[in-house]
This record gives structure tokens, C-alpha cells and sequence, in this order.
């Protein structure tokens, strides 16, 4: 008998799945030889099919099932993103337990953190950047560590799928089981563990199959943590689909291995797309680009090239989230015929939110909210939603769990916004990074912040300024603002301050800026692995020289360290 082709299979429509497991296994019956994940290593392709993926994570099921370990035990997953954690990911829930995925990012210490506060019992571990100086951080659990990316533990993954057996019998989980615990980035206080069912998947996979539309077993490109609930999510979506999957081998590696892709969608954060517009202007000044682009004969070519260059040539749905994004940027890549749709969700909510779904994109808003979404705006202005995929709460902290939800039960974003008549939302700032003047006037930092950053020579901005009579923007510099001179970046700051206080209230106005010559990173721990400030720790490593700064008799302060 031979086997279905993709477009056979495709023409009729895919059931709706109870679990992301029983999707997987619903196309390696399907579409068995068709491609699922291609790894790359040391310039080229590990390729899996989705029965070849199917044998190996069975027999890591296997190996999970035997370690003699209760009942929907706990087990971590320490990897970036490759076709290991996303065979990991399944083998954890064939087996009947619930999965703990873990920032790579994270130190030694607060590996051990969420390790013992999750009560993981086992751990798999892949591709990392470094593995011994965070070894110390693992306790004494099963580990069992893919050779492959250097990882030699106890347990080996490629000894493990030399075994013979493969034979396992699934147990399918209820909607009402716990599916896996997401440990929060961090952006305020100490992470959080968020525990999801799996009805709150089903119901979120639903929920986007009602609105995003792709080709049929379209190509995906993962990149932005597993961990993080956005990229779970798009990665259970494209289970659905009969997807095939790609991942960047390294930074170095990310714009050939992306180009090379061509995904069919794309999720990006604001950072992200900042640098893609500086690779581009950094080859092509902007005043030779909008000439280029006022050209009929050379428009298409050149619209053509640069998305291809991207790897975007065949993305259908183009996405920003995580963090706000400038509507300058935006507007920038729609001149190219780069629509970016924003995105609004949480960790707590399985990101089922907001979309500015094509074609009803109204640049500067998140959108409408989904189907099955209710919101409501306090008094204070903070968004407060509630769907069917709201968090069963925060593990072992039920205070914290009682203090998120509402009487009424709807979820506290603690994000301020404002809908228009349209019903689009507008995020206008985030309640706990809002400060008071010494005059005792609140000052919102978000929009300032993203409208300082329209400046090209400005990479991070973080306002600050809690007790101060104004506000002083803490800067750091962009590539294309470190060819300039400090006398040139100063003018520019400068100018850049003085038309943005024209558009400010007399408390918010700009009185100091502080250009710093190291970036915030995840590896300094300024930056959440989504690449969203930490804006606590910024505050909390500067705030003993505000006043110094705001007394120093220069506009722009450049700082050494």
C-alpha cells in the first residue's frame, strides 16, 4: 500500500486534536515520510521524518516510564530550541508527564531554583551554549543528555534509541490534566511557575486555527524560546498542521539558516525586527532605498531581494510581540510589503488575546480581541481579560493566584490600555513601571521610550527617574550610532529630546540622557530571554547616581562602564 501524498491528505480537513500528542500522532500515521525537523550542526541538515521522530521519542517515552517515577511526575527540559526539545516535548507527555521547560539563559543558581521549586524528578538536557557553568545547578535527578550537542550524562539519548523496543502504550491525557508548568521570563521579581492544562492548549489552538490560515504542511522556523509561551504555542500550532520545522545552528548562523528556511509564517519581538532594519540600512542608506522604492521599473526587484534576504519571501502571516513595537518600524517594513500584525497575550492566558489579524491590521494597536475573549478596562485602566485558556495558577502560590484574577474572575494583565471605537486595543504603558516625580506625578515610561527609539542611533532606551524632579532617559547605542563620534551622538540625542519634549507633559519631560557603552543582554541578566528590559534590575544597578547625573551640567552623559 503506498503512502498518502501531503496534497492528498490535505484535501480533506484535519480533525480538531484534544492534545498536542495526539496531533503528532495523527500526522506520522498520515504523512509518515514526509519531513518534520531539520537540525542544523556544523554547516548541514539533520533530517527527521515524522515516523523517524516518532521511533526515537517513543523509545525516550519508554525510557521516562521506567525510571520508576509517580504518576504525572515532573520533568524538566533544559535545551535551546532544536529538534531534540521538540521530540523531548512529546516523549513527556507519551510517557504521562508533565513537562518543565527551562530558560538556557538562566545561571547555575537559578536553574536550581526552578528545578527544586517544580519538583522535577528527571531532566533532559540538549543543545547549549555552555553546559559546565551550569552543570552545578542540576541536582541529583535522572538526566538523560543528547551526545549529539557534547552532552554526556548518566543516560544517553543516542544509547537509548539503539534499544529495540519501541512498543508503548498511550495513555491520552484529559483536557483537565496539567499539560506543563512555564516558568515566567522575569521582567519584574523572581519567575513564576504558570501551570497549563491541556484543555488550555486545545482551546488556544483552536482559537488561532479560526484566524491564521496557511499552505498546507508549511514550513515553520523556531528561534524564539520553546519556553516562552508564544513560541509553545506556534509550535503546537504547527503540530497541527503537519508542519515542518528549522532552527537556527547559532547567532552567527541565524540570517543564512532563516534565509534558507523561508518560512511560511514568522513571529518576531521588537528587537528583532530593529535589526533587521539596521542590517538592511546598513547596506542600503535610507535616502538611496526610498528612491529606489519611488522607482516603478526597480520597485518589485528590490522589494523582491530584501524579502528574500530576510527569509520572508513566503511568509503569509508576519508577527511582532512580547514587548510594544514603534509604529515608525512598522510603517518602515509595510513601504517594503512587510505587513507585521501585532500580537498581544500572556503567559497566563496561553496567549489567546489580542490580534491585528490580516487584513484589518491598524498599525499602533494590538487589534481585536479574539474569538471567546472578554476584556474590561478598570478604572486605573488596566486591561482585564478572560477566555477558556486562563492559567489554572501559579504553582505552590495560591496568595499570588488569588491576587491576578478579579472577583469576576477575569485575569489582571497589569498592562494599561484604551480601545477605540473600532475596538482596537492600544497599549499605553504597564501599571508596576509607572514612577512618581518628586512632585508625586506619575510618568507612564513605554511611550516615551518607544518614541525616543526612533532614533537610529539609539539601540535600548529605559526611562527612569522615581523621586527625581524629571526624568532621565538611560540609553545604549546603536551599531549604526557607533559610527558617529561622541560629539555627533550627543547632537543627535539631543535633538531627539527636544522634539519629543514638545509632545511631553511639563513632568515628563526629558532632562538628562545617559548613554552606557555596554548593552543590556540576557547574558548580563538586563534582558528576559524574549528580549524585554529588566527594568527593575536597570533601576536597581543605577538608581544610586540619579541625582548626580540629573545635577551634571552636560544634557548627554556618556558612561564609562
Amino acid at each position: 500500500m503506498r503512502n498518502k501524498s501531503a496534497k492528498e491528505v490535505f484535501k480533506k480537513k484535519a480533525p480538531l486534536f484534544l492534545s498536542p500528542l495526539e496531533a503528532f500522532l495523527y500526522w506520522e500515521k498520515e504523512i509518515p515520510n514526509h519531513l518534520f525537523l531539520q537540525q542544523p550542526l556544523n554547516g548541514k541538515f539533520i533530517k527527521y521524518t515524522y515516523r523517524e521522530a516518532g521511533k526515537e521519542l517513543r523509545k525516550i517515552a519508554l525510557k521516562l516510564q521506567s525510571l520508576g517515577l509517580e504518576k504525572k511526575s515532573h520533568i524538566a527540559l533544559l535545551s535551546k530550541n532544536c529538534a531534540h526539545w521538540m521530540m523531548s516535548d512529546l516523549a513527556i507527555m507519551m510517557a504521562g508527564f508533565v513537562s518543565v521547560p527551562i530558560y538556557t539563559s538562566l545561571t547555575a543558581k537559578a536553574i536550581y531554583q526552578v528545578l527544586a521549586h517544580s519538583e522535577s524528578k528527571a531532566i533532559i538536557i540538549g543543545k547549549l551554549d555552555d553546559y559546565f557553568s551550569i552543570k552545578d545547578g542540576i541536582t541529583s535527578i535522572p538526566k538523560i543528555g543528547i551526545e549529539l550537542y557534547g552532552i554526556k550524562e548518566e543516560y544517553s539519548w543516542e544509547n537509548i534509541i539503539q534499544s529495540e523496543t519501541s512498543e508503548i502504550t498511550i495513555k491520552f491525557p484529559k483536557l483537565s490534566d496539567i499539560h506543563t508548568i512555564i516558568y515566567t521570563s522575569g521582567t519584574s521579581g523572581n519567575p513564576k511557575g504558570v501551570l497549563h492544562s491541556v484543555g488550555n492548549f486545545v482551546n488556544s489552538l483552536h482559537t488561532i486555527q479560526k484566524i491564521v490560515k496557511l499552505p498546507s504542511h508549511p514550513r515553520l522556523f523556531s528561534y524564539l524560546p520553546l519556553v516562552h509561551v508564544a513560541e509553545r504555542i506556534i509550535w503546537t500550532y504547527g503540530l497541527s498542521i503537519g508542519a515542518q520545522f528549522s532552527f537556527p545552528e547559532s547567532l552567527k548562523t541565524f540570517a543564512k539558516d532563516l534565509e534558507k528556511s523561508q518560512p511560511h509564517a514568522f513571529f518576531g519581538v521588537p528587537r528583532i525586527w530593529v535589526k533587521f532594519q539596521e542590517i538592511i540600512t546598513s547596506k542600503l542608506s535610507q535616502k538611496k532605498l526610498d528612491w529606489l522604492l519611488k522607482t516603478p521599473i526597480i520597485k518589485d526587484i528590490v522589494i523582491a531581494k530584501l524579502k528574500q534576504k530576510l527569509g520572508l519571501k513566503n511568509s503569509e502571516i508576519i508577527i511582532s510581540g512580547a514587548a510594544p513595537i514603534s509604529k515608525d518600524v512598522l510603517h518602515w517594513f509595510k513601504a517594503i510589503d512587510i505587513e507585521i500584525s501585532q500580537i498581544y497575550g500572556m503567559t497566563e492566558d496561553c496567549c489567546v488575546s489580542h490580534f491585528n489579524a490580516p487584513p484589518h491590521n491598524k498599525i499602533g494597536t494590538v487589534g481585536k480581541a479574539l474569538p471567546g475573549v472578554k476584556t474590561k478596562i478598570t478604572s486605573e485602566g488596566e486591561i482585564c481579560i478572560k477566555n477558556n485558556c486562563l492559567m489554572k495558577g501559579y504553582f505552590k502560590n495560591p496568595e499570588l493566584t488569588a491576587k491576578i484574577f478579579d472577583k469576576d474572575g477575569y485575569l489582571k494583565t497589569g498592562d494599561k490600555g484604551v480601545y477605540d471605537s473600532e475596538g482596537n486595543l492600544t497599549i499605553t504603558g504597564r501599571i508596576k513601571d509607572q514612577f512618581k516625580t518628586d512632585k508625586g506625578k506619575y510618568i507612564d515610561p513605554s511611550p516615551i521610550e518607544l518614541e525616543l527609539s526612533k532614533n537610529s542611533n539609539i539601540e535600548q532606551v529605559c526611562i527612569v527617574g522615581s523621586g527625581l524632579p524629571h526624568p532621565i532617559a538611560l540609553i545604549t547605542i546603536s551599531e549604526i550610532g557607533n559610527s558617529n563620534t561622541s560629539l555627533e551622538l550627543s547632537n543627535s540625542i539631543i535633538n531627539s529630546i527636544n522634539q519629543l519634549n514638545q509632545q511631553l507633559e511639563n513632568h515628563e519631560i526629558i532632562k538628562k540622557a545617559v548613554v552606557f557603552k555596554t548593552h543590556w543582554t540576557i547574558e548580563n541578566n538586563f534582558l528576559t530571554p524574549t528580549l524585554k528590559l529588566k527594568r527593575n534590575l536597570i533601576e536597581l544597578d543605577n538608581e544610586c547616581n540619579y541625582l548626580t547625573w540629573y545635577h551634571d551640567k552636560k544634557v548627554v552623559i556618556f558612561k564609562n562602564n
